[in-house]
This record gives C-alpha cells, structure tokens and sequence, in this order.
C-alpha cells in the first residue's frame, strides 16, 4: 500500500473518533517528538519524560499504535516500577517503631554515665518505671556512646613491648623432583631475625613438631611468647610442650596473615632467594640446602626490619676510611655471594 492511501484511511478512521481522543494521541506523539528533536543520537528518555509516557499512554486508548520511540511493553514495565516505587515509600512510612525523643535520648545517656554499674536492661526497666518504653537494642546503642568498651593492647603495640621475648613458627611446603610433598618447618626470633631451628621431614605428625620444639628449645632456653598459626599439624601436644617450659603460645587469628608477618615475610625469602632456582632431589637434599642458606640468612645477609644489619653480627663502627681487598665467598653455587674484607 502507498504513503497516500496511508494517509486516506487513517484520515477516514480519525472521522469516527471523538476530539477528545484526538487530543490526547496529540499530545502523546508531541511528546516523543519532543524527546527525539534533542539530539541526532539515540534519544534518551529522562524520568519526567517515562512518567509523562506513563500517563499520556494511560489516557489515550488508542497508545499502542501511537507509540514510536518505545515499544509497548517497554511502557508498562515502566508503569509497573513507578507502581512499586511508590507503594514501596509508602510502607516506608507506616513502618518500624516511632522515633525515640532527644529528652529521652538524654536521659538514657545520663543513666548510663552516672551508674556504671547498669546495663541495658537495668536501665530499660527505670525508663519502664516512668513510663517509657525502649527496646534492649536501642538502650544498648546509646549506652556504648557513652561508655565504649575497653580496649585491650593490640597487636602492635604487643609485638613492640615484647620484640625481645617473641619466637614464631611456621611450615613451609615444598615439592621434591618426582613432585612429592616435603615440609620445613622453622623457628625465628622476631628482634633479631635469626633462624633458631629448622627442620625438613615429609611426615610433619604432632609427634614430630613436638620434638622440633623441644630441640629449638635445648637447655631451656625459650622465648616467652610464641606465634603460631592454627594448623592441624600442631595438635595439643605441642601446647603442653610449650607450656610445661614456659612458653604462652599466641594463636593467629584465622584469616589474619600480617599477625605472623615477620615469620611470613622469611617464608618468601627461602622460597624467592632460594627454592625457586633448586630442584630438591630429596629430604636429606633439601635438609642441606636449607642448613646453608640458614647459615647465610643469619651470618651474611642484612636485613631491612634491623636497620640493614645482620643477625649474628655485631653492628659496624664509624666507616671505613682505609681502602682494601675485598673477598668474594660463593653461597650455594653461586646463588648468592658473601662479601669480607680480606685480611
């Protein structure tokens, strides 16, 4: 069919319709052209314009061939959204407990400030006394206000008071040529950064870090707090061990990786200045690589955490004014390089 007979026999079906009608289909296609005379892009249709779409399209019976921009459903979506926005604000407002007054707010405050002794529910039943009623919940809410709860040490403030009297252990897992799992497990003095003990095995029992612990501490010479994390491998032997020598084992908190930092932080050294350019053949082979290596970490190598000193040295006096040799000692193959002043 051609534009004209178009435009022939929607003028001829108009002829049967009222004025009202026409009025209101008007107004709906006025309204798209407005939107769509703003830019040449796709036209973007602002709240104000989806809520006059909504109810020209409401008025109108005939909307459903008069709308261009949209389809259809797309209308009654908007129309049921705008329904449950505003049923939604209106539960709103018949909703919850009325507000507590600021004179009571105050009082409940005061309550708390002058008798320490009170909880919420003490408190709850001398407002009950006066004929105010609150909730438990609500009492409690401006009762910590006014008395916070104590705060005990924390963790930092924990490891700076006992620097000098803190060890921590851990496992490190590692995996042999035939890719079989072995288990270190070390102990390191967190002043100093000094490996205390090492050990390599590939059953790590409760039997066996027992007797780890027992070694690390020969002569009853121990820390008197030790970190550790929450591992099975530990058991409540291990515990009692500790214990029985005088040592308070501190547990990590689950999830919390920077409460055994320093002992974490060691961990990534063994394994990036050293594991990761071996390939262990066995449990004797990876005992010695790591007795070696203990042996550079606490005799050769400075580290950042003591101001770029090294563990089992004393710190250097003034600087050196004298020029001479230098000696150059390998460390596991090459891997690493000790340097000495030749004498």
């Amino acid at each position: 069919m051609r534009p004209c007979s178009h435009l022939v026999v929607g003028y001829a079906l108009d002829r049967f319709r009222s004025r009202g009608e026409l009025i209101r289909e008007n107004a709906l296609l006025r309204k798209q052209l407005e939107v769509a005379c703003r830019s040449i892009a796709r036209p973007r249709l602002r709240p104000m314009d989806r809520a006059m779409l909504v109810l020209l399209a409401r008025l109108a019976p005939t909307w459903r061939g008069a709308t261009l921009l949209v389809q259809p459903a797309t209308i009654l979506r908007w129309h049921r959204e705008g329904f449950r926005l505003f049923w939604r604000r209106r539960s709103k407002k018949s909703r919850g407990r009325p507000q507590m007054t600021a004179e009571t707010i105050d009082l409940i405050k005061r309550m708390a400030r002058n008798n320490r002794l009170w909880g919420a529910e003490r408190i709850r039943g001398e407002l009950l006394k006066l004929g105010i009623a609150a909730s438990k919940r609500s009492i409690q809410k401006w009762i910590r206000q006014v008395r916070p709860r104590p705060q005990g040490q924390g963790w930092s403030p924990f490891l700076r008071t006992h620097i000098n009297e803190i060890w921590a252990c851990d496992f490190l897992q590692t995996y042999d040529l035939l890719f079989r799992p072995i288990f270190a497990f070390f102990f390191i003095e967190l002043a100093s950064r000094r490996v205390i003990h090492s050990a390599v095995t590939r059953s790590p029992t409760s039997a066996w870090v027992k007797q780890q612990l027992r070694e690390a501490t020969e002569w009853g010479k121990g820390p008197r707090f030790l970190i550790r994390h929450n591992d099975d491998k530990f058991g409540s032997s291990f515990d009692a061990v500790a214990e029985g020598t005088g040592i308070t084992v501190v547990r990590t908190p689950i999830g919390a990786p920077n409460a055994n930092a320093v002992c974490e932080r060691f961990l990534r050294s063994v394994r990036r200045e050293c594991l990761d350019h071996v390939i262990i053949l066995g449990e004797q082979h990876l005992r010695t690589i790591l007795g070696r290596y203990c042996h550079y970490f606490n005799g050769a190598r400075p580290h950042q955490g003591i101001g770029q000193r090294v563990p089992n040295r004393p710190p250097a006096e003034g600087r050196r004014t004298e020029s001479g040799a230098v000696r150059e000692i390998p460390i596991l193959g090459g891997l690493h390089h000790e340097y000495r002043l030749a004498a």
